[in-house]
């Protein structure tokens, strides 16, 4: 009998951003909104099972940006839920900052040190969300 193997590829059509703050998810942004002129507002909680054998997902606080001009859509996502991590394997990530559609280069790199200019933002870093392993916790 032959067997067949199906391999699934999983669609990573987004930009990643991983932002370390101390601050609270409507505080950062306030700032983010504030300091970039964006004009993020919070939508429902990405619910996401981390744990294989619990039922009950846990939820992640999320705001939503969309930017007209490019169609582009923002996400700020928190990293830290009420029961664990989104990306347990990004400990030192407080927030991902997920861009899906397009984005030229030049206003990625200039998103990226806006957001390094924001003083309560500790670090903000371009990730590769290919080589995360719990990628999947990513996409909705």
């Amino acid at each position: 009998m032959n067997k067949k193997l199906l391999k699934i590829q999983i669609d990573l059509d987004f930009v990643l951003i991983a932002v370390t703050s101390a601050q609270k998810d409507y505080r950062i942004c306030y700032l983010i909104n504030k300091y970039l002129s964006f004009n993020f507002a919070r939508v429902a909680d990405l619910e996401v099972n981390i744990y294989q054998n619990s039922a009950e997902p846990v939820p992640f606080s999320m705001y939503e940006y969309y930017w007209e001009a490019s169609e582009t859509s923002f996400y700020l996502i928190a990293n830290r839920g009420v029961d664990g991590l989104l990306i347990p394997e990004m400990r030192e990530a407080d927030y991902f900052l997920m861009i899906k559609n397009y984005i030229d280069d030049q206003d990625l790199n200039n998103l990226i040190s806006g957001l390094n200019r924001v003083p309560e933002i500790v670090v903000a870093i371009k990730i590769d969300p290919k080589k995360i392993k719990s990628r999947e916790n990513l996409l909705f």
